[in-house]
């Protein structure tokens, strides 16, 4: 586990590009190197440890993403949100604006197309919804740290998203516990978590209640 400590400070420019940029190509050939079986398991408990957060059982509404290349497995929290009558909310990147539409789904089987670099993404025919209108964030991500700090793809959508969703909505990440680093270079415009969910168990970035490996 990453020692506790103050965030690193805000840099910019060149050095905060390459610091990212490095860090990115690590942890995805990191996650890109775990055996299928592995990767499975790892899945499996972080879906499952995601589904016992309280904030999770109690949203009516929640934004989550289907896998993408070599991403933990969404799925099952995603068909068990719909069996449960959550509205299930998925991104859409919009080119044009750099932003991400929301949209609601009903079947990830016919709801969804590939999209944008390939990415799992709602048909534009699915219903749209507000992002005021989120109640629970699920946000993907390459690396994190103990402080909260998220390193994304690089294109800074999620960014730019989450301070159009409610201020209480609980911002939560699942992960490898390979993707949980030291330090994550961090500008003053990233967004940050709340929670992270590994398959080691959970961490509360808020209160530090739930000390990783612990369930």
């Amino acid at each position: 586990m990453p020692s506790d400590g103050p965030p690193l400070p805000t840099v910019s420019g060149p050095a905060l590009r390459e610091a990212k940029f490095a860090l990115r190509t690590r942890c995805l050939a990191r996650r890109d190197a775990l055996p299928a079986q592995e990767h499975a398991a790892a899945s499996a408990a972080i879906a499952a440890g995601i589904a016992g957060i309280d904030s999770w059982v109690q949203a009516p509404a929640v934004l989550v993403t289907l896998p993408f290349g070599s991403e933990w497995n969404t799925r099952p929290l995603v068909d068990a949100a719909l069996a449960a009558g959550k509205a299930v909310v998925l991104p859409r990147v919009n080119p044009r604006t750099r932003m991400l539409d929301l949209f609601a789904i009903r079947d990830p089987e016919s709801d969804v197309e590939p999209g944008f670099q390939g990415i799992p993404e709602p048909r534009r025919s699915c219903r749209p919804v507000p992002a005021a209108d989120v109640r629970w964030v699920l946000v993907p991500g390459v690396a994190f740290d103990a402080c909260g700090a998220r390193l994304g793809y690089g294109g800074g959508f999620y960014d730019r998203l989450l301070p159009l969703v409610p201020a209480g909505a609980p911002r939560v990440a699942g992960a490898f516990a390979l993707q949980l680093v030291e330090r994550v270079p961090v500008a003053g415009h990233d967004a940050r978590i709340d929670t992270l969910v590994t398959e080691c168990g959970t961490l509360d970035l808020r209160r530090r209640e739930r000390p990783m490996g612990e369930r």
